[in-house]
């Protein structure tokens, strides 16, 4: 056979042997199902299960807060028994397999008295109030819609809550200068918490050095960790020593914020907030 003919013949066997490689590249994602698309595929994938009946559920509502609520919480999360939200009984249940003998039976074991006098339908109802509960705490794309209220809801005094700031917090605080107007600048109470606990320090950090000749230097800390600081001192110059050459005072600058916090009952808390949210 000549060269020529020898050179069209490997051209097409190069050209099949490709074909078939795309083919069994191409064949699997064609026989390969696509996922069901849906509302009850999305429950699959984030792994809440199973709708709950919401009419059962309003039904179980009163048969819970009667025979549950005061060792459970009124929604479930727990008071004087446990957080049920969480519960594996709870979460591992199918058509009240795992819920319906604990509640008929109880747990004596715990303290929790049998209910023998509820019925299936009664325990199915239960059942779904819990899961509703479940279910809000759970998907996140209605948490936020259920539980909006809650975020601006004022609980608190705000007369008390100003007696408690004018005993605490006037010594660096003032409503008419660096807090005016903060009641708009956060008008969720859960922010306004988080602001005042435990506030983010914008103020750099400074610290007070101590040399082995006796030198004092108050400044800005440049930089410090075990082996090396650096200080900028008041006239603007960088100052720098090893860590095991001085000592070093660091200014706590929440220091005011931190020794409140044993101090804070939970009336307290909520007191300070509604006060704060009249600012503005």
């Amino acid at each position: 056979m000549t060269s020529p003919g020898r050179r069209i013949i490997r051209a097409n066997l190069t050209c099949i042997v490709a074909g078939i490689f795309v083919l069994s590249a191409q064949e699997p994602d064609a026989m390969r199902p696509r996922p069901a698309a849906g509302p009850t595929a999305t429950r699959e994938f984030l792994g809440l299960g199973p709708r709950p009946d919401a009419a059962a559920a309003k039904k179980g509502e009163p048969l819970f807060k009667q025979n549950c609520a005061a060792c459970h919480g009124e929604t479930a999360r727990g008071a004087q028994g446990p957080n049920l939200v969480r519960s594996l009984v709870v979460l591992h249940d199918e058509k009240e397999n795992e819920i319906g003998p604990v509640v008929r039976d109880g747990r004596p074991q715990a303290g929790m008295p049998p209910f023998p006098q509820l019925s299936a339908d009664d325990v199915h109802n239960i059942s779904e109030y819990i899961k509703l509960q479940v279910e809000q705490a759970a998907n996140r794309g209605i948490y936020n819609q259920i539980y909006a209220g809650s975020k601006n809801a004022l609980r608190g005094d705000p007369n008390k809550g100003s007696e408690f700031f004018k005993v605490h917090c006037t010594g660096c605080h003032s409503n008419s200068g660096d807090l005016a107007k903060i009641g708009a600048k956060f008008p969720e109470s859960s922010l306004m918490q988080s602001r005042f606990l435990w506030p983010a320090s914008r103020e750099p950090e400074r610290a007070t050095v101590s040399t082995l000749s006796g030198e004092t230097v108050t400044g800005t800390i440049v930089k410090l960790d075990d082996f090396d600081l650096a200080l900028r001192d008041s006239k603007g110059d960088n100052r720098y020593w090893p860590r095991s050459q001085v000592k070093v005072n660091v200014v706590d600058n929440l220091q005011g914020h931190r020794s409140l916090l044993p101090l804070y009952t939970d009336a307290d808390i909520h007191n300070v907030t509604a006060y704060l949210e009249t600012l503005k």
